[in-house]
């Protein structure tokens, strides 16, 4: 999100909650607000479906390069995929044992709720309220994901539209030959839902207005301390992963001490808190990894890019974090069944949030969905987006420059 969008996103929620406070009795203004929220929130409802689609589709297809070659490729994939993993673990671990916030009381308990379940977007839940086990959840989610495509995007269906994506990537990584119109059809249709996407991130200031509006009699100190108890957690959460698990990592997997690790990233860590981008960090990564980190420029030139792209550790954090945080604000109770799809749709989320400029909150309305949290929910934290997004896109250009010495390590010596 750029500067400019942050601080109309600041304006728009200070001029909502003003608007309803001391102004929601003017004829024609609730109409007004209300249409500018539901305008954003469809607008996110349109185009999450096609989003996860093409992206992932179009993400599976690029790694032909990772196919050829082959142990890089594998390494590289596996390590991503692994920090992720531990990524979200450390969030939702972190989360459980700390979560100040619950000293507050939630929307419902404060009345804040009213017209918010309308748009829920109950049919792209996951999980079964009903459901006692884990067993059971995974029978659920089995049904769920055996239905085909068209009716996947009618429905808003993410596990089954992930499921597709999955399918139909890797049968034409498989299949279709590199120079394939199919594959250049794909990427272009992705472009395209991706610019629309961008369409969607400009309405934000104008969704926050009607929601800020909407929720102004629960946009209270309280509400602002228990943002402010979030914004705590996660980056508590996200410097143990960044400061302590990445360069134990290093020291574990990789000839690199932790300091020295540290030190050695320093610099494209702090262009990527100014830029809160991966990919405008990558001039920096590869001069890092190649001349100060001694890795091989054919490695770091494949392994970053594709990191870029994929690596989101940060993100996935944040997105766990903050889906358990939403969920007992919007007094839904997630228990283990909950938190292994939060888990599970946080993994496939945060690999496709760059795709579009403020990635996360593609990412997060799926998470939002998948558990039925109302998106109204994005609406308060693209209050906080900004001082966030920073910090965790630090810690995802750490992670790939770690990616590139774990592949020096198990792949670039080898023939």
């Amino acid at each position: 999100m750029q500067v400019g969008l942050a601080m109309a996103v600041i304006i728009a929620a200070v001029a909502g909650w003003l608007l309803g406070s001391f102004a929601a009795d003017v004829p024609g203004l609730g109409v007004a607000m209300e249409a500018a929220r539901l305008l954003f929130l469809g607008a996110l409802k349109l185009i999450v479906g096609p989003l996860i689609f093409f992206s992932l589709i179009s993400g599976i297809l690029r790694l032909r390069q990772a196919k050829q070659m082959r142990r890089l490729g594998v390494i590289t994939l596996l390590y991503y995929l692994g920090t992720t993993a531990i990524a979200i673990t450390i969030g939702l671990l972190v989360v459980t044992l700390w979560h100040p916030w619950t000293g507050s009381p939630t929307l419902v308990e404060s009345g804040g709720l009213a017209n918010v379940t309308a748009t829920s977007a109950a049919g792209a839940t996951l999980i079964d309220p009903q459901a006692s086990g884990i067993a059971e959840v995974l029978l659920g989610l089995l049904k769920r994901t055996l239905t085909n495509p068209v009716t996947a995007l009618a429905e808003l269906n993410i596990l089954a539209i992930v499921a597709n994506a999955l399918l139909i990537g890797l049968a034409g990584l498989a299949s279709l030959p590199a120079n394939s119109p199919l594959i250049t059809l794909v990427h272009h249709a992705t472009d395209l839902v991706y610019r629309i996407a961008g369409w969607a991130v400009m309405l934000v200031p104008v969704g926050v207005l009607g929601i800020a509006f909407n929720m102004s009699a629960t946009i209270d100190t309280a509400l602002i301390g228990q943002l402010a108890l979030f914004m705590l957690v996660v980056f508590a959460a996200t410097a143990l992963h960044g400061l302590l698990v990445l360069p134990l990592l290093a020291g574990l997997l990789t000839r690199f001490g932790p300091l020295k690790f540290l030190t050695a990233v320093a610099s494209p860590a702090l262009v990527a808190l100014t830029t809160s981008s991966s990919a405008a960090t990558l001039p920096v990564s590869l001069q890092t990894a190649t001349s100060k980190m001694g890795v091989d420029s054919s490695i770091a030139s494949f392994v970053l890019p594709l990191g870029a792209t994929i690596n989101m550790d940060g993100t996935a954090l944040f997105e766990g974090i903050a889906a358990v945080f939403l969920a007992y604000l919007f007094g839904i109770s997630l228990g283990p069944a909950g938190v292994f799809v939060v888990f599970f749709v946080a993994m496939v989320a945060s690999i496709g949030a760059p795709g579009i400029p403020s990635g996360s909150m593609a990412g997060m309305q799926v998470v939002l969905l998948a558990v039925g949290i109302p998106l109204e929910a994005i609406g308060l934290l693209l209050l906080i987006e900004r001082p966030l997004d920073t910090f965790r896109t630090a810690v995802n250009v750490e992670g790939d420059l770690l990616a590139t010495l774990v592949a020096q390590r198990f792949a670039g010596t080898r023939e």
